[in-house]
């Protein structure tokens, strides 16, 4: 019979070691993520897209520049001048500032998460267990009867691992965008020395704080889920082992749906609370 409750229980440590990977990432930096190595690429990266930044800044300033401009009379106005000039100089401090920027904004959204685990009060997730009426009512089955106990089970922990993956895989993923979106930014934010392509460099930091907030979400999400493991399912002792077995998985496998489902579409929350 303990190989039933092995099964259950090696699941379990699996849904609760991802749950508390996912813990530490949310309060984890990218230049600390995975010892740094993969964050001092980007910088590289970024490095080297900034003189590609700069001279599409010149591009995007002459198209805007064409774009609004119907004589020279307009560009020697002052405050047209002014203006163009103004914006150049916003769209320049962009490109060379731009790594600063998105630190910025991704210590903002930290401080939120960090906020948020101060008021609940909770350093890390609550681990969920087997409670001790499904171990006895195992361990008083008889051989005929684990038969289906062990179709149970183990259908129950591969659907428990698989959910516990898709959830790690979703908040690795939440990093890796904002690896891309910090290597790439020289390009989409030299788009802000337009006056008909600055909304490209406007939407492009509007994501990336989107994406910055999607930890936010995500933890909201786990903080949620926290209460719903603090309390067990309701067990009926008076049924079959089966029929206990069945119920408890059943419900527990809804709650970890509730919480992969909420990771899952936390892009799309965001999206909807940013209007983008």
């Amino acid at each position: 019979m303990d190989g039933i409750i092995d099964n259950l229980t090696s699941a379990l440590n699996t849904w609760n070691e991802k749950l508390a990977e996912i813990w530490m990432l949310l309060t984890q930096s990218p230049e600390t993520f995975k010892g740094g190595d993969i964050w001092n690429i980007i910088v590289k990266i970024h490095g080297a897209l900034q003189a590609i930044g700069l001279s599409l800044l010149v591009l995007f300033f002459l198209w805007g520049l064409i774009r609004t401009c119907t004589n020279w009379q307009d560009i020697k106005r002052p405050e047209h001048a002014f203006k163009l000039f103004l914006r150049f100089i916003i769209a320049r401090g962009l490109v060379m500032y731009g790594m600063e920027l998105m630190t910025g904004i991704f210590e903002i959204v930290q401080g939120v998460i960090s906020t948020i685990t101060r008021t609940v009060g909770l350093g890390t997730a609550e681990s969920t267990v087997i409670p001790q009426e499904i171990i006895d009512a195992v361990n008083n089955t008889g051989f005929l009867e684990s038969i289906p106990l062990w179709a149970v089970t183990l259908l129950g922990s591969i659907f428990i691992t698989i959910l516990s993956f898709i959830m790690i895989l979703t908040v690795y993923g939440r990093f890796f965008k904002i690896y891309m979106y910090t290597a790439i930014s020289p390009i989409p934010l030299a788009a802000a020395a337009g006056e008909s392509t600055q909304n490209t460099a406007f939407t492009f930091i509007k994501s990336y704080a989107g994406v910055c907030l999607e930890g936010a979400i995500i933890l909201l999400s786990c903080v949620i889920f926290s209460a719903f493991a603090s309390s067990a399912p309701a067990i009926d002792t008076s049924a079959s082992a089966v029929s206990m077995i069945w119920s408890y998985i059943g419900e527990l496998i809804f709650n970890m749906l509730v919480l992969v489902g909420t990771i899952k579409m936390s892009d799309r929350i965001v999206k909807e609370m940013m209007g983008l």
